[in-house]
């Protein structure tokens, strides 16, 4: 539990975007947030998420990762630049540390930096699936999840 800090003018164009009829989407920016979590079948009993200058997310997880996700699921959208994180785990395990990508990074830069071997590059894509969709699809400004190996 704790704040975490992104780049506010980075990440996913959630708020505003159209449906797939055309039609403006007129969910509020939280129910939005809600339905990309949703959309990315990250797992929160009782999700609860409040906008205020933040965004604080409450709810209970199986584990670790399944949180770390939803907290970058939520930071890693454009328009928001903190998230309160109030999700209780009820199997904890370690915790991953978080990356920041910055220009220039591949996911096998990173792993070389902090694994010491850029071949272990799929740890962190597996760690950031569903929100990667792509092992060369990050950009600078994107938090990252580095799972311990």
């Amino acid at each position: 539990m704790g704040l975490f800090s992104f780049l506010k003018n980075k990440g996913a164009k959630l708020f505003g975007k159209k449906a797939a009829e055309d039609k403006e989407v007129k969910l509020s920016k939280a129910d939005q947030l809600k339905a990309e979590i949703a959309r990315l079948g990250l797992n929160v009993n009782d999700l609860g998420i409040e906008l205020c200058e933040q965004v604080i997310v409450s709810g209970s997880t199986q584990t670790n990762a399944e949180r770390e996700k939803v907290i970058l699921a939520l930071g890693n959208v454009e328009g928001v630049g903190s998230v309160d994180d109030q999700i209780s785990v009820t199997n904890p395990e370690p915790e991953a540390q978080f990356y920041t990508v910055q220009s220039g990074d591949s996911l096998s830069k990173i792993s070389k930096a902090l694994y010491g071997d850029a071949m272990k590059y799929n740890s962190i894509f597996e760690a950031n699936r569903p929100m990667l969709e792509h092992p060369d699809k990050i950009y600078p400004g994107q938090v990252l999840r580095i799972p311990q190996i």
